[in-house]
């Protein structure tokens, strides 16, 4: 008895500090100083319904959006429940078909010259929500004759939701996709 009273006296003491009052601090402190992170950075449409989050990639492949980055998510694209990188590499020859049949799709829909990786590799989590400015601009032209806007309105749109590496010198510019396709789906021809 002089070992469990000590022992439950503890698990007691540490249940409530790391399982209700630690969680509880972080949570408030973060809703109070980050309240649109905490919140899951969820983006609105015009009418302000919930269409998606800034940190969760969706699915695009109507040809007058901006296309993300391939999910490696599986049969549901951009599910969350099923984020995880895959063990495939250029020696497997279904990951070399995935990428080529990627590849071809891209070119049929008007992509010239080298197209970036990340438009034919998925990202690591599979729920990646940006591309880079490069892999924007080569859509440029498929997305502007597709909606009947000039090309120079579409970059401008890129433009407006591009970010800059974080803190000004972590990663690299990036454009949120999602942001991009809500704000073309306001403009009309």
């Amino acid at each position: 008895m002089n070992e469990i009273r000590p022992a439950l006296l503890m698990l007691t003491l540490f249940t409530v500090l790391c399982g209700g009052l630690y969680p509880a601090a972080v949570t408030g402190l973060a809703k109070l100083f980050f309240p649109h992170q905490a919140a899951g950075s969820l983006i609105t449409d015009t009418t302000g319904a919930v269409v998606g989050s800034a940190l969760i990639g969706q699915p695009f492949s109507d040809p007058q959006y901006l296309w993300p980055r391939p999910s490696a998510t599986g049969d549901f694209p951009y599910n969350p429940l099923a984020s995880g990188g895959g063990n495939a590499g250029p020696t497997n020859l279904a990951y070399l078909e995935q990428v080529n049949e990627r590849a071809q799709h891209l070119r049929a829909a008007g992509v010239q010259g080298a197209i970036p990786a990340e438009l034919v590799q998925a990202s690591a989590s599979g729920l990646d929500p940006h591309i880079s400015p490069r892999s924007a601009a080569i859509q440029v032209r498929r997305i502007a004759e597709r909606r009947g806007i000039s090309e120079e309105r579409v970059r401008q749109v890129i433009a407006a939701h591009t970010d800059p590496p974080q803190f000004g010198f972590l990663g690299m510019e990036r454009v949120n996709v999602l942001s991009v396709n809500l704000e073309l789906d306001t403009i009309t021809p």
